[in-house]
């Protein structure tokens, strides 16, 4: 550890260290069991997801044969709602992916009011009251990127906000699927 640390570290009482690595434990095993969740994922045909007009559907239809983008999201989440317009763009600009914003747990007219206020046109907003994505995922944090080559496998996932070089690099490796 360098010298800071380590002088901090010795600084804290014996309660607080202990707190402060069984705090680290948990988030170790968080992020383990995400990745297990991650790897034994439904098939997409599988995820039962429900339209912001209120229709019942699941992902493989909504992919239609394409490489799919799938977003968890909110409207109290701020790093959400900044990257919501890249993703906007992106949805207009790539044709050939099929993009899905998925909100997790609020329900249809908040979604619209904020997505009105915003003024986005958003193709495929879907309702996961019950986050069920959120935790096919293994994440209990917003926002998270999932993105789907044609034939529905997991190629990549992205926790936390999209830059616009990030997007297009998990882009980029949906295309060489």
């Amino acid at each position: 550890m360098p010298g800071a640390i380590r002088r901090g570290w010795r600084g804290l009482s014996v309660r607080k260290r202990t707190l402060l690595t069984l705090a680290l434990w948990v988030l170790a095993w968080q992020g383990v069991l995400g990745g297990l969740r991650l790897m034994d994922k439904p098939a997409l045909s599988e995820m039962q997801v429900t339209l912001l007009s209120g229709e019942s559907t699941n992902l493989a239809a909504l992919a239609d044969g394409r490489p799919l983008v799938v977003n968890l999201w909110a409207t109290w989440c701020p790093p959400c709602r900044r990257e919501m317009p890249l993703l906007a763009a992106a949805q207009q600009r790539e044709t050939g992916v099929r993009f899905v914003f998925a909100n997790q747990g609020e329900n249809a007219a908040t979604v619209q009011r904020y997505l009105s206020a915003s003024r986005l046109d958003l193709a495929n907003v879907l309702l996961d009251r019950e986050t069920t994505l959120g935790f096919v995922a293994g994440s209990g944090m917003l926002p998270i990127t999932l993105f789907y080559d044609a034939s529905g496998q997991l190629v990549a996932s992205r926790r936390g906000e999209l830059s616009a070089t990030s997007l297009a690099s998990n882009l980029n490796q949906l295309r060489a699927h």
